[in-house]
């Protein structure tokens, strides 16, 4: 058995740390004089403490650094301890939430998902929408961490394309990891900002404008509205696809653009192609309302590009019941939910330079076939890519297409219809939000849907967050061995 104590000790000090970010939304609330404070103060203190006490058992234990098998643990190990404890508002008294519902919320939260149980969300104490915002954000600064530190180390699908020095995404800009997490840190925080000043000026109140900000840069989705961005005006729209195609773009070029190097975001092939998406799928929608009568001229344009920038990036906010555009526009809508943003983004779902590779390994493929004794790599922004990067690739899209049809039945065995039941399972794995149908579609919520199925979702959530394979391995007799 491997050393536990160096996870123990990282997982302590961030749950530690959760705990005193529960003193934010205690103070919104006090000041909003809505009596749920304490319910923040005693999930503080709990949490606080007990991250603490984790953390000083532990530190004894710290070495040189992490084992594969220690980082592998640690990083399914966060994203289950934060919702766990980020629960705890939800049920000590902010709300009159069941644990299930709770867990679903932060789980949902901290994976940046944006799929909700709650109804009536206007009226939440103005302390718990902040601490739905605050969960998001966490989640969000998160992710681009593990997905620039961790998981091009660990292999996992396909992100060590990211490690080569050769595809000049690092170089010497960026040589550690510390320095990594604090230049994005402070991009995020920047983008956050800047946000929230464009929501203010688009005419939102203070809070929904924090709130959103948040949910927007991390590309999490939860609204402080039932009716998500359907409560404001056409100017917020705007303002959330803006920051949303930024949010979906790999920190490390802003960190190499702050740094004096604009080339490499200008040259990207994969945000060149993750623009060249969003365009087409906008102009489609936007000329399927007007050929369907469902709208037109600027509305048109501007609820197609928002909804598909919202869906592609796995935000989930929606500011139009999009299932009544007709099949074609809802068949539309879920295979985009699959693509997802750029790699080393706070954006979800399969992203887009795994298509890019596939794509360019299936052309290498079919040129083999038409000259078999030619030689043909498959190729990323024109160097050859490495025979283990597209065996990991090819990995992950079998694993998540086999994962999405397992989560699917087993949701299905719940009782829960076709409809709801793949879309469902296609929402929990690419983290996207709102599913399709009338109960989690974009004018509905997850809060009918029986326990097994929330449970089976946090599962799912959980799983395509960390990009499957970094949660698999846990489950292998080999990662046990010591």
């Amino acid at each position: 058995m491997f050393d536990l104590r160096p996870v123990g000790y990282v997982i302590g000090l961030l749950v530690a740390c959760l705990g005193v970010s529960m003193l934010v939304p205690m103070v919104v609330d006090m000041a909003a004089a809505n009596g749920h404070w304490p319910a923040f103060a005693q999930a503080a203190i709990i949490t606080t403490v007990t991250g603490a006490l984790l953390a000083i058992s532990t530190s004894n234990g710290m070495g040189a650094g992490l084992t594969i098998q220690q980082t592998f643990l640690l990083t399914t190990g966060v994203w289950l301890a934060l919702p766990l404890f980020g629960a705890l508002p939800f049920v000590m008294g902010a709300t009159d939430a069941r644990f299930i519902d709770a867990f679903f919320e932060a789980m949902s939260g901290m994976t940046t998902t944006g799929s909700t149980v709650f109804t009536g969300l206007a009226n939440l104490p103005e302390g718990l929408k902040l601490w739905r915002g605050l969960m998001q954000w966490f989640g969000g600064i998160g992710i681009i961490i593990v997905a620039m530190v961790f998981l091009p180390e660990l292999r996992v699908g396909g992100m060590q394309i990211f490690r080569s020095e050769g595809f000049d995404t690092f170089g010497k800009i960026l040589p550690r990891a510390g320095e990594i997490a604090r230049n994005i840190s402070v991009i995020y925080l920047g983008l956050t900002v800047a946000c929230m000043l464009a929501y203010l000026a688009a005419g939102m109140v203070v809070l929904d404008a924090v709130t959103h900000a948040m949910t927007t840069i991390a590309t999490g989705g939860f609204a402080n509205s039932d009716a998500s961005f359907g409560a404001y005006g056409a100017n917020a729209e705007y303002v959330g696809a803006v920051f949303m195609m930024l949010a979906a773009l790999p920190f490390v070029r802003y960190v190499q653009l702050l740094a004096g190097t604009a080339k490499p975001l200008f040259r990207d092939s994969q945000i060149q192609t993750f623009f060249a998406i969003a365009l087409v799928l906008v102009v489609m929608l936007a000329l399927w309302q007007i050929a369907t009568g469902y709208a037109e001229g600027e509305r048109a344009w501007r609820k197609a590009m928002f909804n598909a920038v919202s869906i592609l990036t796995g935000t989930g906010y929606a500011s139009a019941n999009y299932e009544v555009w007709g099949s074609f526009a809802v068949a539309l809508f879920f295979l985009m939910g699959l693509i997802g943003g750029c790699a080393g983004s706070t954006s979800c779902s399969i992203k887009v330079f795994r298509f890019q590779l596939l794509f360019s390994s299936i052309k290498a493929q079919i040129r083999r076939i038409h000259t078999p004794h030619g030689i043909f790599n498959p190729r990323y922004q024109g160097r050859a890519v490495p025979d283990d990067v597209i065996s990991s690739v090819m990995t992950f899209f079998v694993l998540f297409v086999v994962s999405l049809g397992v989560l699917a039945i087993l949701l299905g065995m719940t009782g829960l219809d076709f409809i709801t039941s793949v879309s469902g399972a296609a929402t929990s794995l690419a983290n996207i939000g709102p599913g399709l149908g009338d109960i989690i579609g974009p004018a509905g919520n997850f809060s009918t849907l029986n326990d097994t199925a929330k449970w089976l979702l946090c599962a799912g959530m959980l799983i395509g967050r960390l990009e499957l394979l970094a949660v698999y391995v846990l489950f292998t007799a080999n990662f046990w061995r010591p």
